[in-house]
């Protein structure tokens, strides 16, 4: 292989935030008077959106799922709820200790098929993702992987999070080997050595900044202690080692990020990423900026609502309360406005949160991204597509769907 071909060759992503938000913006418009149906083909559109921007060799990818295998999909998901939704409801009519032992066995029952369904839902949407014509695909046992992450994390909640390394290293790597780009088989050669010093130093700081901020932030009278109003000085101390918290944490995510995509190999093709801590700080102060200046906006328009209702409770010039709230109490205004307000912060909230988190995040990667032998795939031959439904379906059900 010449040197021209082992150039390191970038990840180019070309998506705008304007163009996501237009999108979704009329998704979410739609969602109303399609009873919430219309998510399955906002989701597709998605997705669409961030393959087809996602350039490789100037090649971009492409997703060729539709709205209707993840409606159907979802529908076959619902065999697995009904059953507990009856579950829910006899578990009420029992006692408390019965119905908390009841809820705590099927907590863990759902969180045993979030792992089943993260790996199918994966595995969909693999195999309907093509380069260059060339689709990719996922093997391996789902089964396997929702039991090898339920025994992990039950490991890690025993050693109070000190196993997490070995499980992060280990679950990234059966999800890569099982991997396939046509006939050529993922590989991974990245291990728990790789995360455990950005981890147990985060890990250890965390925990004394905890302490610390905990001990003071008490002393000082930041927590609400028999009654008692918390003083400024003490919340100050909180919100400060919350925030020092919150940074360590991003510290770690971003070396993670960065050290197991780079150990992800595809034959004689290696991926190489870089994601630094700061930008995904810089994505999470935009986020809260923006979810901040979305809010003003809706409590404006509620005062506006607010000042309509109250121009009747002014009788001579005065203010009548009694007026005031009779007319908040019987107005269909106010209770339109109401639903509707709450429509608007949960459509706020997750339409920042994919603006600046999702699509940020997406962007990082992407931008931060090089593959070297890259030439080494032209001689990839295509697999069929996987036409399995089920798994994206129960992902969506339990809300651990990605893009």
């Amino acid at each position: 292989m010449s040197s021209v071909q082992e150039q390191p060759v970038p990840v180019v992503f070309t998506g705008t935030r304007s163009e996501l938000a237009g999108m979704l913006l009329r998704g979410y418009g739609l969602l109303i008077p399609t009873i919430g149906l219309y998510r399955f083909w906002l989701t597709t559109w998605k997705r669409r959106f961030y393959w087809a921007n996602t350039e490789i060799d100037g090649d971009p990818l492409e997703y060729t799922g539709n709205a209707i295998q993840l409606l159907l999909g979802f529908l076959m998901a619902l065999a697995v709820f009904v059953p507990l939704y009856g579950l829910f409801f006899f578990l009420s009519t029992q006692s408390s200790e019965a119905a908390i032992a009841g809820y705590s066995g099927v907590a863990v029952l759902l969180w045993f098929l979030m792992g089943y369904a993260i790996y199918r839902a994966r595995d969909f949407r693999l195999s309907r993702t093509l380069w260059r014509g060339i689709r990719c695909d996922q093997g391996g046992s789902a089964w396997g992987y929702a039991w090898r992450r339920f025994f992990w994390s039950l490991l890690v909640l025993v050693t109070a999070g000190l196993a997490y390394p070995f499980m992060a290293a280990s679950l990234w790597a059966y999800r890569y080997r099982h991997s396939w780009y046509g006939d050529r088989q993922f590989g991974f050669v990245g291990s728990w050595k790789q995360l455990a010093r950005p981890f147990y130093l985060t890990y250890l700081v965390v925990v004394v900044i905890g302490a610390v901020g905990l001990g003071m932030g008490s002393a000082m009278g930041g927590l609400p202690v028999s009654g008692a109003t918390p003083t400024v000085g003490g919340v100050v101390v909180l919100l400060i080692a919350a925030g020092l918290i919150g940074l360590m944490l991003l510290y770690y995510r971003s070396r993670e990020i960065s050290r197991m995509f780079s150990s992800v190999r595809l034959g004689e093709a290696a991926l190489r990423v870089t994601v630094r801590a700061r930008s995904l700080l810089g994505q999470y102060l935009l986020f809260g900026l923006a979810l901040a200046g979305s809010y003003i906006v809706l409590a404006i328009g509620g005062l506006i609502v607010l000042g309509v209702v109250a121009s009747g409770a002014f009788a001579g010039g005065a203010f009548d309360p009694q007026v005031f709230m009779q007319a908040l109490q019987s107005s269909i205004t106010v209770l339109l406005a109401i639903i509707f307000g709450y429509l608007l912060l949960l459509g706020a909230f997750s339409l920042m949160v994919e603006l600046f988190l999702g699509l940020g995040f997406w962007r990082l990667v992407a931008r931060g991204a090089t593959i070297t032998g890259l030439d080494s795939l032209r001689t990839v031959k295509a697999r069929g597509e996987d036409t399995a439904l089920a798994g994206e379906g129960l992902a969506d059900a339990l809300n651990v769907g990605a893009y």
